[in-house]
């Protein structure tokens, strides 16, 4: 039996468009990207040189390799955006499209709120507003069992890390009324 008859394709409903318009190219992404590595391994750079990147009596400063892999990573960007810059007459093909973006960006932006939502109302309350909000608004699913999916979850959790394993984890308002 080949592989081709082995395989299951499962179609996705909600899939992107083919005919989205494009959003970026390969050849934009890759440059952006690199000049954006490229300034951190100059900010590395010259902060390990700042600490000192050279021998001492007592073998190498403390920024002596970090400071040579900013250099290997300084390289690594130039080489891209010299191959960027050689081939910038070949056609470019499309990085993102605006539907395939638009997927992203909803699992991009709560994950982020989720990040800075954990700062105020501790991991467990976020973790259940985020599991929830997945649950239902990219899911479709049913809220009552996304609710309770997410509770249980929480749950689970805080009985894990509060209880079982007494780890510290980052707590909110609801988490201190326990007493933990």
């Amino acid at each position: 039996m080949s592989d081709a008859e082995r395989e299951i394709v499962v179609e996705d409903p909600a899939a992107p468009a083919g005919d989205s318009p494009p959003v970026t190219t390969n050849r934009t992404a890759d440059v952006v990207v690199s000049l954006l590595l490229l300034a951190f391994a100059a900010l590395l750079a010259y902060d390990n040189w700042r600490t000192g990147m050279g021998w001492d009596s007592t073998g190498p400063q403390a920024g002596y390799f970090p400071f040579y892999l900013s250099v290997i990573l300084a390289g690594a960007c130039f080489w891209g955006l010299a191959k960027e810059f050689l081939a910038r007459k070949a056609a470019a093909e499309t990085f993102v499209t605006r539907a395939q973006l638009r997927r992203v960006l909803q699992v991009f932006v709560p994950t982020l709120l989720f990040c800075f939502l954990m700062q105020w109302l501790g991991l467990y309350v976020a973790s259940f507003l985020l599991i929830a909000g997945f649950m239902v608004f990219v899911g479709r699913l049913a809220v009552w069992k996304s609710l309770l999916t997410a509770f249980l979850f929480s749950l689970v959790m805080f009985v894990t890390f509060e209880i079982a394993f007494d780890v510290i984890m980052p707590k909110g308002p609801i988490e201190s009324l326990f007493g933990r």
